[in-house]
């Protein structure tokens, strides 16, 4: 894998603007962080040499100017909402945040619970995080929102808001999903921090799109893949084009809600701080890349990975088929096919070949290590075998994996959960060569190989089970399915 992105460069000029942008508001910056802080596989997929932990690296080096603000919604508290990366819920999610964020040395001020109208279990979350000593505010749903701009900024919109109070030139305004409300707490801060004097700044850092690279380039084009259930697209900046004469790449929405967020910052201060949308933004990832062949590819295979997800949805009802031509569109617009994926072939052709499932696992070197369905195994768990004992020099007719190891999974599964298929998924296989290991020196050795799988391409002739599918996830590896059942 070819590294295309500076992420030390990344770190330093990230921080120096922020700082920047706090010295040009009367030391008081809200920065609205759009996606995620940590985890960020999708950046870390499109830049090859972003760090998944980037933004929080960068945010550790302001960390004795920086206080986190974490916003959620009291609606998405009530309806149980939960991370689709994850599978745990916003309100869990904000703990394991906050948890994260102070293990970092990060100070969390508050957590701020918007569209709040004493929801049970929204009362009920805020004594959990009163129990955990952290405050917590109340924001409301304001009549008109966003377009009653004479009503919004008022005592009887922004003025019924909690007044958060802070301590920090920074305060980082972040939530667990899209939806939250982080831009109406950020402007509902400046309308309070006003009325007390204080002349206050907003922001917003979101890494996609990447204002300074071509409408149509494929890290852009990445972005429009990963969102295509939310319909963004991305467009030329009509204010910023009109305003310096120069092309700048953002999305649909901020562009729509810049002329509502204008005339806001107008009734604030009386005059607004930005021209355009891109103005607002902080955001240097453009700059930081030195190869952008290396990115270009990255996010080919990236496009390719959103369509097979989404082949994958239609298949299960979990995608629409708007969805999924908004990426075959963008799949002809780049002349890419499934194939272009190196895993994809080799599942394919021995799937067809022998008559069973089969998973084709390609290395981060490029070595692809296959693995089918047996009596024993899944084939993801043959194939993790395999790609094991390839990395760990080990003869494929050697064993690795002790009877007396497999036999008791089986025996449970079977015999006392109730399972018909004795087969292994991933999880157990490797239970099973946690427990060879002990007697078995090869199996310690492959299982020291795991780590090296990380970054590793994964495809499967069918759809995976969802155990499979995260253990994948868990060893880093990207995964792919063709949209079809055993």
């Amino acid at each position: 894998m070819k590294i295309g992105f500076d992420n030390k460069k990344y770190l330093t000029m990230q921080s120096e603007h922020i700082m920047e942008r706090i010295a040009q508001f009367d030391n008081k910056l809200y920065l609205e962080f759009g996606g995620k802080l940590f985890d960020d596989f999708h950046a870390a997929r499109v830049l090859p040499g972003f760090a998944m932990d980037s933004k929080l690296q960068m945010l550790m080096q302001l960390a004795d100017q920086a206080e986190i603000v974490m916003v959620v919604s009291a609606d998405d508290i009530e309806k149980n909402k939960v991370r689709g990366d994850l599978g745990i819920t916003y309100d869990n999610d904000v703990i394991r945040l906050a948890d994260e964020f102070r293990a970092r040395g990060l100070y969390v001020g508050s957590v701020v619970l918007t569209k709040y109208a004493d929801q049970p279990m929204a009362k009920h979350f805020q004594k959990r995080l009163e129990n955990l000593g952290i405050k917590v505010y109340h924001h409301y749903m304001i009549p008109g929102y966003p377009t009653n701009t004479p009503l919004i900024v008022s005592e009887d919109g922004y003025g019924k808001n909690d007044y958060i109070k802070t301590s920090r030139p920074l305060v980082v305004v972040t939530a667990p999903g899209p939806g939250s409300g982080k831009m109406a707490v950020c402007l509902s801060q400046l309308y309070h921090e006003h009325k007390r004097g204080i002349h206050a700044g907003y922001a917003k850092y979101e890494t996609f799109p990447i204002w300074n690279l071509p409408l149509d380039h494929p890290v852009n084009l990445a972005y429009e893949a990963a969102t295509a259930d939310l319909n963004d697209i991305n467009m030329i900046d009509p204010y910023h084009l009109r305003a310096y004469n120069e092309a700048a790449v953002n999305y649909n929405r901020d562009v729509e809600i810049f002329p509502v967020l204008n005339a806001i910052f107008m009734k604030i201060y009386g005059k607004s701080p930005y021209a355009s949308p891109t103005d607002m933004g902080v955001n240097m990832a453009g700059k930081c890349i030195f190869d952008d062949e290396a990115c270009r590819e990255a996010s080919h295979q990236e496009i390719i990975r959103r369509y097979y997800s989404a082949l994958v949805g239609v298949a299960n009802g979990t995608s629409t088929t708007e969805e999924l031509n908004k990426l075959q569109l963008l799949m002809s617009q780049e002349n890419l096919s499934p194939s272009d994926r190196p895993a994809v072939k080799p599942a394919l052709e021995r799937s067809a070949k022998i008559g069973v499932p089969v998973v084709a696992i390609e290395l981060p070197d490029g070595r692809i290590i296959t693995g089918k369905t047996g009596d024993l195994l899944g084939a993801s768990a043959a194939a993790l075998v395999n790609t094991l004992k390839v990395l760990a020099d080990i003869p494929h007719e050697k064993p690795v994996l002790s009877p007396d190891a497999l036999s008791p999974i089986q025996t449970l599964k079977t015999r006392y959960l109730g399972s018909k298929n004795p087969r292994l998924h991933t999880d157990e296989v490797l239970i099973a060569l946690s427990a060879t290991a002990a007697s078995n020196e090869d199996a310690t050795l492959a299982l020291k190989q795991l780590p090296k799988l990380a970054g590793s391409q994964v495809h499967s002739s069918v759809m995976l089970s969802s155990v499979d599918i995260r253990t994948f996830k868990k060893l880093f590896c990207d995964v792919t399915c063709e949209p079809k059942s055993i």
